[in-house]
Parts: structure tokens; C-alpha cells; sequence
């Protein structure tokens, strides 16, 4: 399963949602083992469309095997 958590958010004069600052979404999936979770996170984060957006492509790296 993956979850998306929202925060930084706010809805504009037409309801759509909208970053107000800092950061704004938090995708957490799971899997077999860390890298699976990791892999389907990344996977489902690729599916956000947010213009001008950017994640962090780091996560978990002290975890797994280099």
C-alpha cells in the first residue's frame, strides 16, 4: 500500500489544493524489505503532478547496502 500525507497546504478561490510553504507532501509505501518500500515510494511520488514540485531522491540511502 502507499499513502500520501499532505501539509503546507491550503485550497485556492477555486478549491484546489496549493503549497503554502515548507514541506507539502510526505509518500510513504510498503514493500518485502526497505528497498521495495523505497522503489514503490519513488515510484509513486513519479505519478504527483505538481508543477515546478521536487523530492528528495536520498531517502533511506544510509540503509541500504551501497
Amino acid at each position: 500500500g502507499i499513502k500520501i500525507f499532505h501539509a503546507g497546504t491550503a485550497f485556492d478561490s477555486e478549491g484546489r489544493f496549493i503549497a503554502t510553504g515548507g514541506r507539502v507532501l510526505g509518500v510513504t509505501a510498503k514493500g518485502l524489505d526497505l528497498e521495495e518500500a523505497r522503489g514503490r515510494a519513488y515510484q509513486a511520488v513519479e505519478n504527483v503532478k505538481w508543477p515546478g514540485g521536487f523530492y528528495r531522491r536520498d531517502i533511506g540511502w544510509r540503509a541500504l547496502p551501497q
